[in-house]
């Protein structure tokens, strides 16, 4: 018999959006002014996922005090936002998708690393707040992906068990957040390998969410 998952717990950036080229970018910015060039390759490795709190101390090498902190984190993002805006769009299949998933009613929630202004920038600016019964944000669990606190915080308030959850994620560390979390993932090749995916655990890997595999689809219950 095959086990229904009964709730769908989405990253924001690189997932839903296809942005994470602008975050990169940004991040490739900032970095190279504060003197310690760094590439889009290794910020999307090491630290997609993670909070601006974890990511500038460990690209300095040193602790950040909070007031340099929240001017960094808004240099960055402004810098992002100001790029992406133009581009702004639901990855392929997403909106469709996420409509299936309310017909078939699958729990939604997203969990995401992105900052509050990032946030109301998606979600307001398509219109996807109203689509998903919880938002969790990072400043609502201490440790960033690839701890798996954020998916729990989904699951918790959604009141679905974790191993009932699927997770969409476009990186590395979010896959291995959600498989530390018990759940079932499924990786989103926007910015990350298949490859790479996988090796971080994700069940399955689609390039978008027009192609998801059907073996995933019947797991919803959507076949």
């Amino acid at each position: 018999m095959i086990e229904v998952l009964r709730a769908a717990v989405f990253d924001m950036d690189g997932t839903l959006v296809d942005n994470m080229a602008f975050h990169n970018r940004a991040w490739e910015i900032v970095s190279e002014r504060l003197g310690v060039p760094t590439t889009a390759e290794r910020f999307q490795r090491e630290f997609a996922g993670k909070k601006n709190e974890e990511i500038f101390p460990e690209l300095l090498g040193r602790a950040v005090p909070p007031d340099e902190l929240a001017r960094l984190a808004e240099e960055k993002e402004g810098l992002y936002r100001a790029t992406y805006r133009p581009h702004l769009a639901l990855t392929r299949g997403a909106d469709a998708f996420l409509e299936r998933l309310r017909l078939g009613g699958v729990r939604l929630a997203i969990a995401t690393a992105a900052p509050l202004g990032n946030r109301d920038f998606v979600l307001d600016g398509l219109r996807l707040r109203e689509r998903f019964e919880r938002v969790v944000g990072a400043e609502e669990v201490t440790r960033g992906k690839p701890s798996p606190d954020i998916f729990l915080r989904a699951a918790q308030d959604l009141g679905v068990a974790p191993a009932a959850c699927v997770v969409f994620e476009d990186a590395a560390n979010g896959v291995r957040a959600a498989k530390a979390a018990g759940m079932v993932a499924v990786g989103v090749t926007t910015a990350t390998t298949a490859e790479e995916l996988r090796d971080a655990g994700a069940d399955w890997t689609s390039a978008d969410f027009a192609s998801l595999p059907a073996a995933l689809l019947e797991r919803l219950g959507l076949v």
